[in-house]
């Protein structure tokens, strides 16, 4: 149960935060030896941030159904990563870059890219300015995203900086592309258990979209609070300092 407990509250923050959460559950599960960190598990931690994130949008997710064009321009954006996704675990592409070092590298430079990134303007909101144009710029760079170290929310939110979108603007459309993609990792997950043939909801499971569901909500709402305020700098220290350990324990 203390694994269980570990592992939902590194997917229920590291989700929605710009520091990557495979990286930290790959990093977490190689050096504490986990038993828990099985398929099952995995599936069980994305659907509970899944509904969170579906929680606490809620009145967005409805609005997602009246506003086509939003609808539309979500869905666009999500479709490069989910394709790239698919692709790269067919062909078992993944395991090529999946390695510690790798992720060393990339949390470091991309939280440097996340740093310059934050510096642009802030004048755009999405009910405004989320055109087709940063649809196709936002959907391309989360590609970069199935590459452990670079974070989604990340990648995401620094495509919206770039794009002078405002911090909570650019977290907004971070957290809104999370539901088709986390929806997509999810359903896939229970497609291959079903497969598999070991389909089976235990307590655990319960206890881990339970806890996974409870540190995504408050890690949402403390993290937009917080940008409303701060910069994104402490993310890109606390990358540039977990990247440095990394690749200090990699290269030992």
């Amino acid at each position: 149960m203390i694994e269980i407990f570990i592992l939902s509250i590194i997917q229920g923050i590291t989700e929605f935060l710009p520091v990557s959460s495979s990286s930290h559950l790959i990093i977490i599960s190689n050096y504490l030896n986990f038993d828990q960190q099985s398929l099952s598990i995995d599936v069980s931690l994305h659907i509970g941030s899944f509904f969170a994130v579906l929680v606490y949008f809620k009145k967005d997710v409805l609005n997602l159904f009246k506003k086509k064009d939003l609808f539309y321009k979500i869905l666009i954006a999500s479709l490069p990563v989910m394709i790239a996704g698919y692709i790269l675990i067919k062909f078992n592409l993944i395991e090529y870059v999946r390695n510690i070092k790798t992720i060393g590298w990339t949390t470091i430079g991309f939280g440097i890219l996340l740093y310059f990134s934050d510096k642009f303007k802030t004048k755009n909101k999405i009910n405004k300015n989320f055109n087709y144009k940063s649809v196709f710029f936002i959907g391309l760079l989360q590609i970069l995203s199935l590459i452990p170290g670079v974070s989604r929310s990340g990648i995401t939110i620094t495509a919206g900086r770039f794009l002078e979108f405002e911090r909570v603007e650019a977290a907004k459309i971070s957290f809104l592309l999370s539901i088709p993609t986390l929806a997509a990792v999810s359903f896939y997950g229970v497609n291959n258990l079903l497969e598999a043939g070991n389909l089976q909801f235990s307590l655990i499971n319960i206890f881990s979209i339970s806890l996974s569901f409870l540190f995504s909500f408050i890690t949402i709402k403390y993290f937009l609070k917080y940008i409303k305020n701060f910069s994104l700098n402490i993310f890109v220290i606390y990358r540039i300092i977990l990247g440095l350990i990394i690749l200090f324990l990699a290269y030992l």
